[in-house]
């Protein structure tokens, strides 16, 4: 499979997206090549070539002008697939570039099998491999579902392109998102609710326990969709990414997009009924007991140390 990669630059900088697209590559195996609009000053690691586009000139964010330079680049490497990170870039042009090449494209791919993207369904509880019935495809990858086994080296072969068509929109900059609420970044601990909570009640049992270990306490998406803790609380993909010291995990699945946004943290502990539910798989310590017995166990005997 011969691939295209879709790097993204923002704000001056090289987004660390692009790491997760190389890794894409590397499970797929076969040729690989790079496009980003960008700078020089801001290159991947990455050992093929780059089709490079300036910033300066093209713009960060330019819908109409990105997928003509990606229609030039497509042409001269003729890639079996396309693939993007699954952001607000990935999913403004993704669909234009498919569009324009008579191409299927599929959002938030999380694996590849048999060499069929495979993408979350029912809430992300179950998994369905697609088959394209076009020649080429399109690609959005989920946050988290792909990371290099080791941090990607190599000096990429620059290639610069450019169009002279003009889009338009007008991109004046980017809008920090509103802050409120508590900071989960800045947190060394963190206690987060799952679904598994059973009731909105249940998460002033979460909370204790996040206050006796002198923490915060966060939610999975689920939990904040369900209007049970505000959004500011939430981790994953749509909500905080977090790196704490300890971070635990109360009746949590493990759904991809939960992963992505805790993947960092130094020591994880999940609690959950499930022995077989993925969370595990990333847990340093499972236990496999009621959260809603263990939790209140839990507090009591660390409020009495």
């Amino acid at each position: 499979m011969k691939t295209l990669l879709v790097a993204e630059y923002r704000d001056g900088k090289l987004l660390g997206s692009t790491n997760e697209l190389i890794a894409f590559a590397e499970k797929t195996g076969g040729e690989s090549a790079m496009f980003l609009v960008g700078t020089e000053s801001a290159m991947p690691a990455f050992a093929g070539k780059l089709y490079l586009a300036e910033a300066a000139e093209h713009g960060e964010y330019n819908p109409s002008v990105h997928r003509d330079l990606l229609l030039q680049v497509v042409e001269r490497e003729q890639p079996d697939v396309v693939v993007f990170s699954h952001s607000s870039y990935g999913w403004d042009l993704a669909p234009r570039l498919a569009y324009a090449m008579g191409a299927a494209q599929i959002s938030e791919v999380i694996d590849i099998v048999d060499s069929m993207p495979v993408v979350p369904v029912c809430n992300a509880k179950l998994r369905r491999n697609v088959k394209v019935n076009t020649d080429k495809a399109v690609y959005t990858l989920q946050a988290g579902a792909f990371s290099p086994d080791q941090e990607p080296s190599g000096t990429p072969e620059i290639e610069k392109i450019r169009t002279d068509i003009d889009g338009k929109i007008i991109f004046e900059g980017y809008e920090a998102a509103e802050s409120g609420g508590v900071d989960l970044g800045k947190s060394d601990i963190i206690v987060s609710a799952g679904r598994g909570i059973g009731k909105p009640e249940n998460v002033e049992m979460i909370a204790a326990l996040a206050k006796a270990l002198k923490g915060e306490y966060g939610a999975s998406r689920p939990v904040v969709d369900a209007e049970w803790v505000e959004h500011n609380r939430q981790v994953g993909t749509t909500g905080q990414t977090v790196s704490p010291k300890l971070y635990v995990a109360c009746g949590i699945s493990g759904a991809i997009q939960h992963l992505a946004g805790m993947k960092k943290s130094d020591f994880v502990v999940a609690i959950n009924t499930d022995k077989d539910a993925p969370i595990g798989e990333v847990a340093d310590v499972l236990v496999v007991a009621d959260l809603k017995q263990f939790v209140p166990a839990l507090t009591e005997k660390v409020n009495s140390l």
